[in-house]
């Protein structure tokens, strides 16, 4: 039998005493509310840092308890609250047989009586968040080096210490990248796509758990020799391209030469 058969909570749990015996919370069922949770995150963070946040808890929160489909229409119930479509976001939790005992997704039971808990921060954004500005190398942005040449230009190849940083990518694979000092994530993210093929857009960096912004500056991070910089790829770098050895691909159809109009092949005459 499941482990939530019977049980009850105190005073202080979602639970009610009139539960019938199956863990169900019955007459405790409230409407969702529509006040959005106010936070405050310990530091400034972009709309990047929280996006990556949120796809970290509910890409390994399912993975630990409660059931996938009340999770995925949590997700999808959420996604409706922050966007104050209310009707949506109840509709979605009646037609799961959700239950919400104070009126918030941040306690949430399933007809098994199963216990769900949803971060504030998957329902709204904190009061501290930043604007991260697109990096530039047009001078735009003071982070990208090329409004001071003095801090030595990102785009000056001969600016700043030459190293190798070990990368680790969420393929599976451990790559170094050769970067320089003063080059930013942003920057780093643009030689990782030159190098492997993978859009920058679709990296993320993380140092220590903590996710790194694209104007950070290597001399900034103070990562050891050593140390790893995980990427996560939201989709795989491009195969390549099989080629067999001696064997050059060649273009199908009739081949141009210079100054000549490639004409088309006429059929072999037939004799009688």
């Amino acid at each position: 039998m499941g482990g939530c058969v019977g049980s009850h909570h105190d005073s202080s749990g979602s639970l009610n005493e009139n539960s019938d015996g199956t863990g169900v919370a019955l007459g405790r069922n409230q409407p969702l509310k529509r006040e959005r949770p106010k936070w405050k995150s310990d530091y400034p963070m972009t709309e990047g840092q929280l996006r990556s946040k949120r796809d970290e808890f509910w890409d390994t929160a399912p993975a630990f308890e409660g059931r996938k489909e009340i999770w995925d229409a949590l997700r999808a119930a959420a996604s409706a609250f922050e966007s104050n479509d209310h009707l949506l976001a109840q509709a979605i939790l009646d037609g799961a047989s959700i239950t919400l005992p104070h009126g918030a997704l941040t306690e949430c039971y399933d007809e098994l009586g199963n216990r769900y808990q949803l971060p504030v921060y998957c329902l709204s954004p904190p009061v501290n968040m930043i604007e991260e500005r697109s990096e530039e190398l047009d001078g735009s942005d003071p982070d990208s080096g090329a409004a001071d040449p003095s801090t030595g230009s990102v785009g000056d190849p001969g600016s700043g210490g030459e190293c190798q940083l070990r990368l680790r990518l969420s393929t599976g694979r451990d790559i170094r990248l050769v970067v320089r000092s003063t080059d930013t994530v942003g920057v780093m993210k643009r030689r990782l796509q030159s190098h492997e093929g993978v859009p920058a857009a679709t990296q993320r960096w993380f140092f220590s758990g903590r996710p790194l912004t694209d104007r950070l500056r290597l001399d900034q991070l103070n990562i050891s020799r050593d140390y790893v910089v995980q990427v996560i790829l939201s989709q795989p770098p491009p195969p390549e391209p099989v080629s067999t050895p001696g064997h050059t691909p060649e273009a199908s159809g009739p081949v141009a030469v210079e100054g000549v109009a490639a004409m088309p092949q006429e059929p072999t005459p037939v004799e009688n």
